[in-house]
């Protein structure tokens, strides 16, 4: 049996706004744009992909899932990312760890990586 990765569910109060800015912040692009299932690729035909989607009604727990992203230019990414509406996130961080904890609009929390160690 083998399995393929297809994409990662996101919970949104505003599934559209937040899967619009997630394409912009991956440079993905838009597959379905409907307030249901709004999902982005990172090409038509790649995977995998990101879908948004309505909060389940009466959710209020933190979702235990977050993405890890790597940039060429870890500096330069944050402050992009800043720039589109992101902010940075406590999650207890000692302040010398190679990554930036960064949330999106809605709070979802993810983390941009340092240099990879060689």
């Amino acid at each position: 049996m083998a399995l393929e990765w297809e994409q990662v569910n996101v919970d949104a109060a505003d599934a559209v706004a937040l899967g619009r800015w997630w394409a912009k912040a991956l440079g993905w692009v838009v597959l379905n744009d409907s307030a249901d299932e709004f999902e982005i690729r990172p090409a038509p035909d790649r995977l995998p992909g990101l879908i948004f989607g309505p909060v389940p009604e009466g959710k209020t727990v933190k979702n235990r899932l977050h993405l890890d992203f790597r940039p060429d230019d870890q500096e330069a990414e944050v402050a992009r990312l800043l720039a589109l509406g992101a902010r940075h996130a406590d999650v207890g961080q000692s302040g010398e760890e190679p990554w930036v904890t960064l949330a999106d609009p809605e709070g979802n929390e993810f983390c941009v990586l340092g240099p990879r160690r060689t």
